[in-house]
């Protein structure tokens, strides 16, 4: 297998040693790209190493440069040089990583990696926790537990008589929430017309007043959801206020940390997230800020009972550990790789203080675009950022609300064609605008002025 792994290694060392140089957008459209890899089954086999260059030649001009430091699109982080390398041991290893019998060695390092992140974020000990698919599975998952704990206090058995008759589930929800949450509703049969929104203040957090009035409404069990940093400005709702008002009314709290969690980690952006240890569960993402591959969500949950209620699985032919961590207690799935292992990795490899000095790095780097391309002829600042997002918005003189709407679209895709940046648009408080998202740890002072610039190129061009 040498020639195809070797193939592998350079091919991933020339993809990395030309992020920095190559444009950030993809530059070859979908037919090209059909082209290239469509056509009938091969009747014949091919050569391992010679389809590793088949792929590697015919997709890099199709691929994104998002593993680089100028991707400010989505909140999408780069891969750690010791994750990157851990992952590809993880596929090496080849071990089903949902009993301890089948990765001994696996099975220990995910459990350490859990036992780290717990500490990291300084959540509650006794929390149980999981490694999932991404950050919708580990929303899954703790809505999950959320309805097995819930509906037990009821007198209900879910995992044995499902949700036909059962007490209905009510999911108060901030109304800036991610369509992940809707999503993990929906697989859970909760249906989303259970989800109340909480409306928020100006700065996107969920007002004290609304979840007062919320709450005596309730007829049922409820479940909270809160924000840790949403999608758009990166709004923390107020932990310490609403969740012992939660709380005392029986409402089970879960908080959507997918990148926000991690401001835990920063003495200078702590105080954000003041009071997210009180909550129920907590739903994060590997591949945001902590920079490790994908596939690598996070659940984090205070009951652990009701978590290995919710998700173990029993077969005869299942050697189960008594004294060990057997991860299909814990996940929604039987076959899995050890996705715990390159997070090991990243935290192995950063420490307490490198991941904090990454997070505080991003943040000023994000306030820095903000501003630089704020303070451009043509552009405002609709939101800067606490954390690590931002909004700017695109007008000309004299045009209409919506005329400016298309307008600021029409910069982004200028600004992604030259292929020095890559930024997204979003819709906030009813105007267009340009989010700012810096989360991965390859982004320098020289990528941030080169969006900048980039973006004063085009606005200078557009007059």
């Amino acid at each position: 297998m040498a020639n195809a792994l070797d193939q592998a290694f350079h091919s991933a060392q020339h993809w990395l040693d030309g992020l920095d140089d190559r444009p950030v957008q993809a530059s070859v459209d979908m037919a090209t790209l059909k082209a290239r890899f469509a056509g009938p089954l091969p009747d014949h086999g091919t050569p391992p190493a010679d389809v590793l260059s088949h792929l590697a030649t015919n997709a890099e001009d199709g691929l994104l440069g998002s593993a680089g430091g100028r991707f400010f699109a989505w909140v999408i982080g780069g891969g750690l040089e010791s994750a990157l390398a851990a992952d590809w041991l993880v596929s090496t290893w080849d071990q089903n990583a949902a009993l301890y019998g089948c990765g001994p060695a696996t099975a220990v390092i995910e459990e350490v990696a859990g036992e780290w992140l717990k500490e990291l974020f300084d959540l509650p000990r006794e929390s149980s926790f999981a490694f999932t698919t991404g950050c919708q599975l580990a929303h899954m998952t703790c809505l999950a537990v959320a309805r097995h704990a819930l509906l037990e206090r009821a007198g209900w058995d879910v995992e044995r008589k499902g949700l036909y008759s059962a007490p209905p589930i009510t999911v108060l929800a901030n109304a800036q929430r991610h369509g992940s949450i809707e999503r993990a509703v929906r697989f859970l049969g909760l249906g989303t017309d259970s989800i109340v929104p909480l409306e928020t203040d100006q700065s996107g957090r969920i007002a004290r007043s609304s979840l007062e009035r919320a709450l005596p409404d309730l007829s049922g069990p409820a479940i909270l959801v809160l924000n840790a940093a949403d999608l758009n400005i990166g709004a923390c709702d107020l932990f310490a206020e609403l969740i012992p008002m939660a709380r005392a009314a029986g409402v089970w709290v879960h908080v959507d940390g997918a990148f926000g969690l991690y401001a835990r980690v920063s003495h200078a952006k702590r105080h954000l997230v003041d009071g997210i240890d009180l909550a129920d569960s907590w739903a994060t993402d590997g591949h945001k800020w902590l920079n490790v591959p994908y596939d690598s969500g996070i659940a984090i949950i205070r009951n652990r009972q009701a978590h290995k209620a919710a998700m173990t699985v029993s077969a005869s032919y299942i050697e189960a550990e008594n004294t060990a961590r057997d991860q299909i207690d814990w996940n929604p799935e039987w076959s899995r790789r050890a996705r715990g292992v390159p997070i090991y990795a990243a935290l192995k490899e950063l420490g307490r203080a490198g991941l904090e000095d990454l997070i505080d790095r991003c943040c000023d780097h994000c306030a820095a675009i903000v501003e630089g391309i704020g303070a451009l002829p043509g552009a405002e600042v609709l939101a800067s950022p606490s954390l690590n997002q931002g909004l700017v918005r695109f007008s000309k003189p004299d045009a209409t609300h919506d005329e400016n709407d298309l307008y600021t679209d029409a910069v982004i895709a200028r600004i992604n064609a030259t292929g020095e940046a890559f930024f997204s648009g979003t819709n906030w408080q009813g105007r267009q605008a340009m989010r700012v998202s810096v989360v991965n740890w390859r982004t320098t002072a020289r990528d941030v002025q080169r969006a900048i610039d980039a973006t004063a190129c085009v606005l200078s061009s557009r007059r």
